[in-house]
C-alpha cells in the first residue's frame, strides 16, 4: 500500500459514524449489508449515510452493488489487510511478531433446520 492510500483510509476511518459503519460492515463479512439495514443498526439518516458510505468507497474501505432496489455495501477486506500491513510493516524491527494478522473472514453458514 502506498502512503498516500494509508493516509486515505485513516483520513476515512477517523470520524465515529463512519469507522462505526466499517466495523458493523466488517462483522457482516464479505456478503454485505443492505445501505436501510446499516441506517437502522447504527440509527443514521439515509442522507448522512451516504455522505459517510461515499467517503468510505472513495478510499477503498467498501464496495457498493445493487440487488434489486437495494444497495448493498460490503467491507473491502483486501484494503482492510493491506491497511494492517502497512501499519504493521517495520513493527519488531521487520522479525515476523504477533501484530501481523490478516482478516480473512469466513463465509457465514445457513442454519439447517432441525
Amino acid at each position: 500500500m502506498k502512503k498516500t492510500d494509508a493516509v486515505a483510509a485513516l483520513a476515512a476511518l477517523a470520524q465515529d459514524n463512519r469507522l462505526d459503519v466499517f466495523r458493523l460492515l466488517v462483522e457482516a463479512g464479505p456478503q454485505g449489508m443492505p445501505a436501510g439495514a446499516v441506517a437502522t443498526a447504527l440509527d443514521l439518516a439515509p442522507n448522512t449515510l451516504t455522505f459517510h458510505f461515499d467517503r468510505l468507497r472513495t478510499a477503498g474501505l467498501v464496495t457498493v452493488r445493487r440487488d434489486g432496489r437495494s444497495m448493498i455495501y460490503a467491507a473491502q477486506f483486501e484494503t482492510m489487510n493491506s491497511l494492517l500491513g502497512y501499519l504493521t510493516d517495520n513493527c519488531c524491527g521487520g522479525a515476523p511478531c504477533a501484530p501481523a494478522v490478516e482478516c480473512k473472514p469466513a463465509r457465514k453458514r445457513t442454519k439447517i433446520p432441525a
